[in-house]
């Protein structure tokens, strides 16, 4: 996963993009009939129930459009919330609360339906040793957002792109030629660049399990559209020599019996990129 630091940097280019967007070259809704001077009052309501996320980032961009904003939180991020509670309220500009509004609530929105169902696959593994990871299936431009969505719901972050580690799939295989081959030049590479990324290699069948064990220096195998029995056995046959990542089309019915095969790790697409947004409003009051 990326840096505290380069997340903080992802942060900021997401507001910063999201306000251009946005804004323009003014509100001019409110511009045109709200007075300049006038301060006002709002609350985030609650209209639906799950896991609210995106607090944080809220009192950013609030901060982001007016550092004279200032924001009164009663719920924090990861907390269950239902129908009728209040997250926060915001006071000061009422020019400013309008022009944070959409973006606080769009990301909000999407934050909170990321966690909500993160933590019920989360709550699925409780009990075994499985934990759950998102994927690069993210909306782009707001991925920064999504993961941090993920953490917030008791997830893990698999990679965050393209650049932070190595991950062989079936198509970097077959392009480079085979298995072993893809493995050792990805060494080479690395070692000319001096570049230390961890490396994950995706099995589609066991003889593919057992060549990949063929070859040092591999962190993880990616266990990808295995049926029950073949993921224990391939568990069985990695033991303790790499992690294992079971991946594809696993759902909230079989995600409990891949976890009890043994794997370290399920990672899910639908995390991210199958989800219905959190009903939340920003109301005057």
């Amino acid at each position: 996963m990326i840096s505290e630091l380069q997340f903080k940097h992802e942060i900021q280019l997401l507001i910063e993009n999201a306000i251009r967007e946005d804004v323009g070259d003014g509100d001019h809704s409110s511009l045109a009939c709200v007075p300049q001077d006038a301060k006002g009052n709002a609350k985030l309501l609650v209209k639906d129930e799950g896991i609210i996320a995106g607090v944080v980032l809220a009192k950013m961009i609030f901060n982001y459009v007016d550092k004279d904003l200032i924001v009164k939180t009663f719920i924090e991020d990861g907390s269950k919330v239902v129908f009728g509670d209040i997250v926060f309220h915001v006071s000061g500009s009422s020019q400013s609360i309008l022009k944070a509004e959409r973006l606080v609530l769009n990301t909000m929105q999407r934050m909170s339906a990321i966690a909500t169902k993160t933590n019920k696959f989360a709550k699925l593994l409780e009990g075994t040793q499985t934990k759950i990871l998102d994927t690069r299936k993210t909306t782009p431009g707001f991925r920064v957002a999504e993961k941090w969505a993920v953490k917030i719901g008791g997830g893990e972050n698999h990679r965050f792109a393209l650049y932070d580690m190595i991950m062989l799939k079936d198509n970097h295989i077959d392009f480079s030629g085979g298995i072993t081959k893809a493995i050792n030049t990805t060494k080479e590479y690395l070692s000319n660049k001096n570049l230390d990324l961890k490396i994950i290699v995706e099995a589609r069948n066991i003889q593919e399990v057992e060549e990949i064990l063929a070859n040092d220096g591999i962190y993880r195998i990616l266990i990808d559209n295995f049926n029950y029995e073949d993921t224990r056995k391939a568990v069985q046959i990695i033991g303790s020599k790499c992690l294992t990542e079971s991946s594809g089309n696993i759902n909230e019915t079989t995600i409990r019996q891949y976890a009890e095969c043994g794997v370290n790790y399920i990672s899910s697409g639908a995390l991210t990129h199958s989800v219905y947004n959190m009903d939340l409003s920003l109301k005057a009051f």
